[in-house]
């Protein structure tokens, strides 16, 4: 038998019983359809994740505080170390890679009261060069200079989605009041659109006040929760992350070799550990939807072993007539890897119609050219693997037994 004619058996043993061969396959659909919207989701979120944090530039440190030890008795105590006005003066004035720096408070969200409404806002206190180190205009009003942080006047900068919940309109929000607990700010300025983050974060909800007011008059603290910093280039980030720790080392002074309650981290390491979590996640959901693949195979092996039980006397005729074990083996063998490679080509089909539906709802996808081929071939590979078995009991026949049977 020539492939030709080995093809066409194949094809018509298998459109011989249409619903079956597509129930079988089943498995296989869902399984490769898995894999593929997994993996495009996973795909989608790291290329945001990345373009996002990109967007703040790729030349920014961050310092974050770190947590001590102390001794008291035989109990161990950790406690979470803030910074102060004394590190963030330090670092502007003795580094030498820095273009602009600021400290941030985080004020929690508390309820704000504007003129149109109330509304759960995060605010957060920040100096004039937040603006700068992180990219964000203020392209109606005029953000607040180092004066107003000086003088502790009360104003703020906010953001567009703010500005509709406690206003009605953006643009109305300029040069109104808002008040935040007990304290009254008034708005001179608002910050261009950014949209929402990977987590869906709205971060045009938003309220920014200077740091010193923030410290005085809504937190009644000299606790600094991060320090942000630009560096001058990207290849001045090395020099610049180790000059910076050794200037908070001796701002709160820590020995070299001693553990810092602190630690100095960069942008681009930043992108790095949140594209590894997200890769990670992507591959544990990928070999999530894999096992019904498995699950696909064992299907594709037990309808096979029932059509070596329906066709035994078909098996022997085909021996009779002088047809080789080999044959046999590779017709059944065909038949798996078709029904399999069938159910991954509909599975990579199913998988594009879902991603296209997610897109439209405003979920990104990227579908990788290269994990269609991976789902493709593991589909033939499933046919292969659960079909040998059938195969080989259906080659394995004497031919007197298989005619004999009914």
């Amino acid at each position: 038998m020539n492939a030709l004619q080995l093809f066409n058996t194949c094809i018509r043993s298998i459109f011989r019983n249409r619903m079956r061969s597509l129930l079988t396959s089943l498995g296989v659909i869902i399984g490769v359809g898995s894999v593929i919207i997994m993996v495009a989701l996973g795909e989608g979120s790291q290329k945001i994740i990345e373009e996002q944090m990109t967007a703040m530039g790729t030349d920014l440190l961050f310092v974050f505080p770190g947590h001590s030890m102390s001794r008291s008795g035989q109990n161990v105590r950790m406690r979470m170390n803030s910074f102060t006005l004394r590190d963030v003066e330090k670092l502007r004035n003795e580094s030498n890679y820095i273009t602009a720096i600021s400290g941030v408070i985080n004020c929690g969200s508390p309820n704000v009261i504007g003129s149109y409404g109330n509304a759960q806002v995060s605010v957060e206190g920040v100096e004039p060069d937040y603006f700068i180190a992180r990219n964000w205009n203020v392209n109606e009003g005029f953000p607040f200079d180092e004066e107003d942080l000086v003088l502790r006047n009360r104003v703020a900068v906010i953001g567009r989605t703010t500005a509709k919940n406690l206003f009605g309109e953006e643009r109305s929000a300029l040069g109104r009041q808002l008040r935040i607990g007990t304290v009254y700010f008034t708005v001179i300025g608002l910050l261009e659109s950014k949209g929402a983050n990977i987590s869906g974060q709205d971060r045009d909800d938003i309220i920014m006040v200077p740091l010193d007011t923030a410290m005085t008059r809504l937190g009644n603290s000299r606790n600094i929760n991060l320090i942000l910093l630009r560096v001058a280039g990207k290849e001045y980030m090395e020099a610049a992350q180790k000059e910076a720790e050794l200037i908070m080392r001796e701002s709160r002074n820590i020995a070299e070799g001693i553990g810092a309650d602190f630690n100095v981290v960069n942008q681009a390491e930043m992108i790095d550990m949140a594209s590894e979590t997200s890769r990670t996640l992507t591959t544990l959901l990928a070999a999530i939807a894999g096992v019904s693949l498995l699950v696909g195979g064992i299907g594709i092996m037990n309808i096979m072993l029932v059509s070596v039980t329906e066709r035994t006397r078909e098996i022997g005729i085909r021996m009779a007539v002088g047809g080789r074990k080999s044959d046999i083996l590779l017709q059944f063998l065909l038949e798996s890897v078709i029904l399999s490679l069938f159910g991954g080509l509909l599975g990579i089909g199913l998988a594009f119609i879902v991603c296209h539906i997610m897109s439209v709802m405003g979920i990104y996808t990227v579908i990788s050219p290269l994990i269609i081929a991976i789902s493709a071939l593991f589909a033939a590979l499933v046919g292969i693997i659960f079909g040998y078995y059938p195969a080989m009991k259906a080659a394995s026949l004497y031919p007197i037994d298989a005619l004999r049977y009914e």
